[in-house]
């Protein structure tokens, strides 16, 4: 009888770790580039593993992937992207990868902003430069990832909700930082046209003489416009871009008489120990940084 017992317990422990061993699943989860990652992160917590394609400070419009990317991809539970015509290298990817798993598109259901560019309507791309978007992100990611591992909805739900309510925080400390400096001091000089979320949900005006990507060309004639612009507006303070190459927008500020403020962080984050190495420091440092600078 005690070695039936022995038997019962042994077989009961062992069904016990199974079903554990069956909740505890960690996705292998792929971003475009580390901003998504970072999201991806705080939302699936430790039943998520996740690589970005573009690291930390590079630039999600021009990356050229590699057969290690493709690898990777092949390897995915999940890949997450942005969406919105910023990833025009990641469909011929996908497709070459075999990828089979869930796709998730974070900028489901944003309200866009559309643009004249050479005669052809664009799509802003740069989304999560709202803090209010970067929670709509959330939500969207939270939704895979509960399609790709039901066992985990309840303990990814909550991580989610709680990352949610701080960045519809960081949206309201933001929105007061800036409500409290003057309007005509809320202008900035910066590389390309990555704020336009960012300068909607919090009143400031960039200029930059790049458009919506960092591959568009400045025409001599739109940076003299653009150099008028900034002495006619007193705009006083330029800043550089992480990820761009800052001697154009330099060019400009010598020309003008701005003053440097500093580096902003729009579209990847900072090398891990850095200023903006996850998305809520992105956030707080580039309202504060450019909060700053108006005073």
């Amino acid at each position: 009888m005690m070695k039936r017992t022995g038997v019962m317990l042994a077989l009961a422990l062992a069904a016990g770790m199974a079903s554990q061993g069956a909740m505890a699943k960690t996705l292998n989860v792929v971003s475009s580039f580390s901003v998504l990652g970072d999201i991806a992160k705080q939302v699936g917590g430790e039943h998520v593993h996740v690589d970005s394609l573009v690291p930390p400070d590079g630039d999600p419009h021009t990356f050229e992937p590699s057969p290690k990317d493709s690898a990777l991809l092949s390897k995915a539970d999940v890949v997450v992207v942005n969406g919105l015509g910023l990833e025009g290298w990641l469909d011929r990817l996908i497709k070459a990868s075999g990828f089979k798993g869930e796709l998730i598109v974070a900028s489901d259901g944003v309200k866009t902003h559309k643009f004249e560019d050479d005669g052809k309507e664009v799509t802003d791309p740069h989304a999560w430069n709202s803090a209010a978007n970067g929670a709509l992100y959330a939500k969207n990611i939270l939704r895979g990832f509960e399609k790709a591992d039901p066992e985990d909805k309840a303990a990814m739900d909550a991580s989610a909700q709680a990352y949610i309510a701080e960045l519809d925080k960081i949206d309201s400390w933001a929105k007061q930082r800036f409500a409290a400096i003057p309007k005509a001091k809320r202008k900035v000089l910066t590389s390309h046209d990555a704020f336009g979320y960012f300068s909607r949900a919090y009143g400031v005006t960039f200029l930059s003489p790049q458009g919506l990507s960092s591959e568009s060309e400045a025409s001599a004639a739109h940076v003299a416009a653009l150099i008028k612009q900034i002495r006619t507006e007193h705009v006083h303070t330029w800043f550089m871009e992480n990820q761009l190459d800052p001697r154009l927008v330099k060019q400009i500020a010598a020309a003008t008489g701005a003053q440097p403020g500093g580096e902003l962080y729009p579209e990847a984050l900072s090398a891990p120990g850095g200023v903006a190495d996850s998305y809520v420091k992105m956030m707080r440092h580039n309202v504060d940084v450019l909060a700053d600078s108006m005073k």
